[in-house]
């Protein structure tokens, strides 16, 4: 099995930045790719941005490119989520994921592991 903890939300003006960070524990050989998506309530789980095992490979949404950045440590087997530039419409609570194979996925059903998420609040 592998755990996934999140930390690094908040509250922060529209304009400024966070850095979320995710620590994958248990089992890290199973961890290949890995993402972040966010949720607003009552709306679906929408993908944000994903990396490959290897670190080499991202993909991001078209909503946070140029102002989102996914990087990850593999010694440290976290992945981190670089937030510039925030809008207010990216207010959600943001879920750090991780996946057995090694390639990013854009579909939460992809991703086996999941973390309690962490809220993230952007005031106008």
């Amino acid at each position: 099995q592998v755990q996934l903890v999140e930390s690094g939300g908040g509250l922060v003006q529209a304009g400024g930045s966070l850095r979320l960070s995710c620590a994958a524990s248990g089992r890290p050989l199973d961890v290949g790719a890995m993402g972040w998506f966010r949720q607003v309530l009552g709306k679906e789980r929408e993908f944000v941005a994903a990396i490959t095992r290897s670190g080499g490979g991202t993909r991001y949404a078209d909503s946070v490119k140029a102002r989102f950045t996914i990087s990850r440590d593999t010694a440290k087997n976290t992945v981190y989520l670089q937030m510039n530039t925030l809008k207010p419409e990216d207010t959600a609570v943001y879920y750090c994921a991780a996946r057995g194979d090694y390639g990013v996925a854009l579909s939460h059903p992809n991703y086996d592991y999941w973390g309690q998420g962490t809220q993230v609040t952007v005031s106008s």
